[in-house]
């Protein structure tokens, strides 16, 4: 049993997040959190500088509309939305709130994976604490 748990949500269709949280809910300990991470990946300046000054906060603001029907009424479970590199920031993320699991769904690997590494390989290669991949 894990006292705080990080899950990782991507938008990508072959990605069971509905239950990389039900894994999660399961290794929570009674009093544990669980925290639902989005990390959305940078983009160059010459696209940001088209946008509006406030587009993180517009697509924060959507991400989070999102996420909020998967956690329901559960209990001591929150969302959080950054901004940076998938891999390193789920890293980076759970380094920074001291987290004892990560619980992520992730793809059927491809060849493409095999060459260039996958963002759950990346995190179960080099997080710091236990890692629950799911497919």
């Amino acid at each position: 049993m894990y006292q705080n748990i990080l899950v990782p949500v991507s938008f990508d269709a072959d990605r069971d997040v509905a239950q990389s949280i039900t894994v999660a809910q399961a290794l929570r300990q009674p009093n544990g959190t669980v925290t639902l991470l989005h990390v959305v990946e940078h983009m160059p300046q010459y696209t940001s500088d088209l946008l509006p000054e406030n587009h993180f906060d517009i697509a924060k603001a959507a991400i989070t509309d999102k996420l909020k029907p998967l956690i329901g009424d559960m209990p001591e479970t929150k969302i959080d939305i950054v901004e940076g590199h998938a891999g390193r920031g789920i890293l980076d993320y759970a380094t920074a709130q001291k987290t004892d699991c990560i619980v992520l769904a992730s793809h059927r690997p491809g060849l493409q994976d095999y060459l260039l590494g996958s963002t759950a390989a990346r995190v179960v290669r080099h997080a710091g604490c236990s890692v629950h991949v799911v497919r």
